[in-house]
């Protein structure tokens, strides 16, 4: 993958990115932005059957039994309805990738601010990327919003913070990355589930192994979508019989869309808005469980307020009120679509970015 200033920020996503198809949950206290973004770390070694040699043995398993457990992953897909034509395919080219496991092992605490995030995630170049783009597949976007009920600056949105409009994309060996990380053991059930979808992707002919390339965590495409989401989101957009989340676009747009749509997007509503609170307001308050969820209209009644020191509309939309940064930073009161997009993303960062580049993108 690229390293790039923004990525050495945005590393730490893994299993609440990705587009991990969770519920909305109380997010972690760390930020955890987009997988798509995340950078490999120094170049690590590999290990191939047969080369005799890892770099990574300090930890966990050890390398050298890598090839032994490609077996056993075999043996299950087998099981589990996998061709040798797609095993073969799929394996032919398998090796531990060492950098993997380091940047999963590495992945950065909090060590930012909500405005710094903005500031690197949302620049001025790819706000205005991302209107030219708007403009520019409209004709493509449009059927696509009208189908699914979200509107196309969200899909954009997403196609700018993913990989910067396809352009990166991570160019890990999916299957090996994959295989790497369910070997390596900490959370094996989970990617070994994902090896199986990948292998899956292959056997439905979307797109041959060779070209299956991603994230080192796995995700995949110009929306990052890890192998279990594309096969449950994955949208043929322009009726081709294939779903191409790297190549075509009508298929990046219309997965994404689908995506939202299956997770509650909510036609017509918004995403929120920064607000001020009361200066009695109290902490516990905050947070996007159903249970501290209030009406616009409650909550103007407990003196929450407008930036601009005007009320809000008094409306029985539901709303949430969330603190990015704790009580020491902004506030904004979001609704059911902010908790749509964090089925996404499980970090507050990602998707109060998303719901800002849509505002410009619509301006």
């Amino acid at each position: 993958m690229k390293l790039t200033a923004l990525s050495a920020l945005t590393l730490s996503i893994f299993l609440t990115g990705c587009a991990s198809k969770n519920s909305a949950a109380t997010p972690p206290a760390a930020p955890q932005p987009s997988a798509s973004t995340a950078p490999a770390t120094p170049e690590g070694g590999f290990l191939k059957p047969g080369n005799g040699k890892a770099t990574l043995a300090t930890e966990g398993r050890n390398p050298a039994e890598f090839p032994a457990y490609v077996e056993q992953l075999k043996a299950k897909a087998r099981a589990e309805g996998i061709s040798d034509s797609t095993l073969q395919s799929a394996f032919a080219d398998i090796h531990f990738v060492d950098r993997v496991i380091q940047s999963d092992r590495n992945q950065l605490e909090k060590k930012v601010t909500l405005d710094d995030y903005l500031a690197r995630t949302l620049p001025a170049w790819k706000i205005k990327q991302a209107q030219e783009n708007y403009q520019r597949y409209q004709a493509d976007l449009a059927p696509i919003s009208k189908k699914y009920g979200v509107p196309a600056q969200y899909i954009v949105a997403l196609w700018a913070m993913e990989s910067s409009f396809g352009k990166i994309q991570g160019k890990e060996d999916v299957i090996s990355a994959l295989a790497t990380l369910a070997f390596e053991g900490r959370r094996e059930a989970f990617f070994t589930q994902e090896l199986m979808a990948a292998l899956n992707i292959i056997q439905q002919q979307h797109i041959a192994a060779s070209d299956m390339k991603g994230s080192w965590a796995g995700a995949m495409g110009q929306n990052q979508f890890m192998p279990s989401s594309f096969l449950r989101y994955g949208a043929d957009g322009d009726g081709d019989g294939k779903i191409d989340i790297w190549n075509n676009t009508d298929d990046v747009f219309a997965s994404t869309a689908n995506y939202l749509a299956k997770e509650g997007w909510r036609a017509g509503e918004g995403w929120g808005r920064e607000v001020v609170l009361p200066v009695d307001f109290e902490k516990q308050q905050a947070g996007i469980k159903s249970s501290q969820g209030k009406s616009v209209g409650e909550w103007q009644k407990l003196g929450v307020r407008m930036t601009n020191s005007l009320s809000l509309p008094d409306t029985a939309q539901r709303a949430w009120i969330i603190l990015p940064d704790d009580m020491e930073g902004r506030a904004f009161m979001v609704y059911d679509n902010f908790r749509t997009i964090m089925h996404w993303n499980r970090s507050y960062y990602f998707a109060i970015s998303i719901g800002k580049m849509a505002d410009a993108i619509a301006e």
